[in-house]
């Protein structure tokens, strides 16, 4: 037999692959860990490598990743290129696949959140204690909730303009029963609080397949703002569940860790800070290469610092003399790149630093040539050692890629505008052709179309800043609409583009917007755009019918209301801000007044199916039920896989006294959606009026199961069982009605009868009062007070 271990060779090729060398001690240190077991207390969880630009922290990750494979470890790596939690989430399911090893519901899960964060119709459903004789809080916090969704937006962004992630949960328990199902709130509301669990119960099923699971997070200076706090929680607490024993991670930024949150950790992490080369490293990497002569080696070693990427850089072009040792400082790439004799390569080394990412589309439009050559040079580009290829996209090392911006935007600013407008250009194409096979509501949600938008945004800054500014900050304050992953991109382009193009007014803008993003959230970044406006931008319109909705959301109904006319002075057509305005006014109860919005919607958008059947819910909610039935079936024939619609039209018809028309209507909402709380509950109405007792009870207990925390169904089914005669029943489920509304006056004035005919009248008579204070014209209430007070007197 043969022997399995590695051979003198492999070894050597190891140690000299992808020209990796120096950091012999944070190898080391990585590949010691991977051989103590968890319980060991020498091992570490977590290492952090941090340093400057250009010190080497990418290359020292993959080094580590690679180690981690060699010992058997399944692995991820993710970088700048998420913008969110769920993003990071996705991209470890699909690099774990990748390995062989599926997440198969973390990838079903993931593809329901991005189903409904791009489905207005998830923000749609208004119904409920609508019944009672004026609308809930409950029902506020609904309407509130809807106008995003309505809006054609996915919820999640806008719900975060207003409220932080506590208010956020604090809010999902009443929005609950007016969604879809209990996941379908989670997900668009706190995606990770659905997702992360299932992520953890999905390594905890590869844990015992391989030694080690690996992660690594590169570029954690951008990344850490939003992945931080979710990793401390990950690791350090049972928030989410257990995170198996063997999962190591891996961090990588320009910044040590913020010892304010993971101090306690300390004695689990490990800190790899990175310094440039020293002399024997830089030495070593030389001598690699073939570059040995004393002259040559002193002076790389003066002009690069000993900064990794620099000293592989020159060390690749194989210079026989120090004068042709290129410089590579920022003001003399002229000489950093005279080591390429070849002017074509040396062309297209300067051409390719232009896009911010690469793939061979990309490089051919910024390359001017023949397509055999143009492919022939990203070949020879590929090979670089400042190029770093991810995901089948390549990007230059910023410590080489900016001085070749800076070189090319001072010799040439004609040019310099020129070769941009012509990439901006080759991203509106390609963003036009993946515009033809989307729906003109759905380029946003896109993320293909995003990136295309992204990509030819970051030219048009480059070429000309201020004639592109206003455009790019009316696409930032779209893209508020779907929430901070959506956002962040913008706030980034801004920044780099600023950089890079040199322009005061842009990059100023970055910073202040990535500041009050950071502190601030979607609310801050708003307030600032709109303080910022000098009157004449076309997207200040938009912001204040955002704002409206955040403050619409937070219960400032008032100040919601003037901020939609504000943005009605300023864009008399704008639907989102109509639409928006109709479900504050729907939601306070003047249904006259959504109802006039609403009609000026279907003028402006009369092909949109959802302005129709929401007028109809309006109609329904002010008991115009003709007209509801009406709009509602105009909105089925429109677009009949509307379960809402079917649900909300069955709602009407229970009202007129079809209840045959109403069962059937209820039948088909729940037939395209069984999990369909709200239209569970509203049969049971119709089995009442059938006398159909335990069905009645069975569609409660089923919309109670997929949402135990309803308010207004725990007071139905309270209800149920109150007319069944089970009065000690009755009055479990309107306890809880009103732990999770105070001021339901209609669990009130159920409590106190059902206590009554238990013969606990004094607590009956003062749960009625209680009911008459919160509304007094609230005539069953009234009724029966004064009927148990006749009896408690004979």
């Amino acid at each position: 037999m043969g022997s399995t271990r590695p051979s003198m060779q492999e070894l050597i090729g190891r140690r000299r692959r992808a020209g990796f060398v120096g950091r012999v001690e944070e190898r080391a240190a990585f590949r010691r860990n991977l051989q103590l077991a968890p319980e060991d207390e020498r091992h570490r969880f977590l290492f952090h490598v941090h340093g400057a630009a250009g010190v080497g922290k990418t290359r020292l990750v993959r080094e580590l990743e690679q180690i981690a494979r060699e010992a058997g470890a399944l692995t991820a790596y993710l970088d700048e290129g998420v913008a969110g939690v769920p993003e990071a989430m996705a991209a470890v399911a699909r690099q774990f696949a990748a390995q062989g090893r599926r997440f198969k519901e973390l990838e079903r899960l993931l593809a329901v959140y991005r189903e409904r964060r791009h489905e207005a119709e998830s923000a749609l459903v208004l119904g409920g204690a609508e019944e009672r004789e004026g609308p809930s809080a409950g029902s506020l916090a609904v309407a509130r909730a809807a106008q995003v969704g309505l809006g054609m937006v996915p919820v999640a962004g806008a719900f975060a303009v207003a409220l932080d992630a506590d208010r956020l949960a604090q809010g999902a328990d009443r929005l609950r029963a007016r969604f879809r199902s209990q996941e379908d709130v989670q997900l668009v509301l706190s995606p990770e609080r659905v997702l992360t669990p299932v992520l953890l119960t999905e390594l905890s099923g590869v844990a015992d397949t391989a030694p080690w699971l690996v992660l690594l997070l590169d570029t954690y200076e951008r990344t850490g703002p939003f992945l931080d706090p979710w990793l401390h929680d990950v690791m350090t607490t049972d928030r989410y569940g257990a995170l198996p024993a063997n999962v190591v991670v891996v961090t990588s930024g320009q910044r040590p860790f913020d010892t304010a949150r993971w101090g306690s950790f300390a004695d689990f992490r490990t800190d790899l800070p990175l310094r440039p080369f020293t002399e024997a490293e830089a030495r070593g990497l030389l001598a690699d290469k073939g570059v040995r002569d004393e002259p040559v080696v002193a002076e790389v070693l003066r002009l690069t610092g000993g900064l990794p990427v620099l000293v592989s850089t020159l060390a690749e072009s194989g210079p026989v003399g120090p004068a042709e040792v290129g410089d590579p400082s920022a003001t003399a790439v002229d000489r950093f790149l005279k080591w390429e004799r070849d002017p074509v390569r040396r062309a297209a080394a300067l051409a390719g630093a232009l896009p911010r990412q690469l793939d061979q589309d990309v490089f051919r439009s910024a390359v001017e040539g023949p397509d055999d050559q143009t492919d022939a040079l990203f070949t020879w580009l590929r090979g670089m050692p400042f190029v770093d290829e991810r995901g089948g996209r390549m990007r230059y090392h910023g410590v080489v890629r900016a001085p070749m911006l800076r070189l090319q935007r001072l010799r040439s600013p004609r040019g310099w505008a020129e070769r941009h407008t012509r990439l901006a250009e080759a991203y509106s194409r390609r963003r036009a052709d993946a515009e033809a096979d989307l729906r003109p509501e759905e380029p946003w949600a896109d993320e293909e179309w995003r990136e295309l938008r992204l990509g030819e945004s970051y030219h048009l800054l480059c070429a000309r800043p201020r004639a592109a500014l206003p455009a790019v900050l009316a696409d930032l304050v779209t893209a508020c609409a779907y929430g901070d992953d959506a956002v962040r991109p913008w706030v980034r382009l801004l920044t780099e583009a600023g950089e890079d193009a040199d322009a005061e007014a842009v990059r100023t803008w970055g910073a202040d917007l990535s500041e009050a993003l950071a502190g601030g959230g979607l609310a801050g970044l708003l307030r600032l755009l709109l303080g910022r406006a000098r009157g004449d931008e076309p997207w200040r319109a938009t912001a204040w019918a955002l704002r409206a909705d955040a403050l619409a959301r937070d219960g400032a109904h008032e100040q919601a209301l003037e901020d939609y006319g504000r943005a009605l002075a300023l864009d008399p057509a704008l639907v989102r801000a109509h639409r928006g305005r109709a479900v504050t006014r729907g939601g306070t109860g003047d249904y006259e007044g959504a109802l006039a919005d609403l009609d000026r919607v279907l003028e402006l958008e009369p092909d949109n199916p959802w302005n129709v059947i929401l007028r109809g819910e309006h109609h329904r909610l002010a008991r115009h039920h003709d007209e509801a039935v009406a709009d509602l079936s105009e909105g089925i024939r429109r677009n009949p896989t509307s379960e809402f619609a079917w649900a909300s039209r069955a709602a009407a018809h229970e009202r007129q006294g079809d209840l045959d028309a109403a069962l059937a209507d209820f039948d088909r909402a729940l037939a395209l959606k069984p999990d369909y709380a709200w239209a569970l509950a509203r049969r049971s109405r119709v089995w009442r009026g059938l006398d159909d007792q335990a069905r009645r009870l069975a569609d409660l207990d089923r919309a109670l199961a997929l949402q135990p925390d309803w308010a207004w169904g725990r007071c139905e089914r309270g209800d149920a069982l109150r007319v069944a005669g089970r009065d000690e029943e009755a009055l479990a489920d309107y306890d809880r009605a009103l732990e999770l509304d105070p001021e339901y006056a209609y669990a009130y004035a159920s409590r106190g009868v059902s206590l009554s005919n238990l013969g606990r009248h004094e607590a009956g008579l003062a749960d009625l009062d209680r009911a008459i204070a919160l509304q007094p014209d609230y005539p069953w209430a009234l009724e029966h007070r004064a009927a148990i007070r006749r009896r408690s007197t004979l």
